[in-house]
């Protein structure tokens, strides 16, 4: 088995898509003729948009993303953390947590997407040495 895709409920597949191209400088991989559903390239595993209006048709109940309550975060690592966050509140993702340094040597932050979904923006994890 390989990882192929996550998959977010969105409201609007193309309005999802631009943000994520805009925030965080993601390339579309496409938008399916329905508007319906569409994925960024992201390298071998995709990040997919489907509308809910789609997944109610398929006979699914999908729930809305809730940045205070999250149950998942999507982590895009980054050198520059504060750029990228100062990229992603301009594209119109909302402050949950602004850049800081972390005990374990990282440097993280948090907004939440247009859809309340949580994203991380963070620098590289500093492993320990293997010696």
């Amino acid at each position: 088995m390989i990882f192929r895709y996550s998959i977010l409920y969105v409201a609007e597949v193309a309005t999802a898509l631009e943000f994520y191209e805009r925030a965080f400088g993601l390339r579309r991989g496409f938008l399916h003729e329905s508007g319906d559903y569409g994925e960024m390239d992201t390298g071998t595993t995709r990040l997919a948009f489907s509308s809910r209006k789609l997944m109610t048709e398929l006979g699914k109940s999908p729930g809305r993303a809730d940045p205070g309550a999250p149950v998942f975060e999507l982590a895009f690592e980054t050198e520059d953390v504060p750029a990228a966050l100062s990229r992603a509140i301009s594209a119109g993702a909302v402050l949950v947590q602004d850049a800081r340094e972390e005990p374990w040597g990282q440097t993280t932050s948090y907004v939440s997407d247009p859809d309340g979904y949580l994203v991380e923006l963070c620098s590289p994890v500093q492993l320990p040495s293997a010696g």
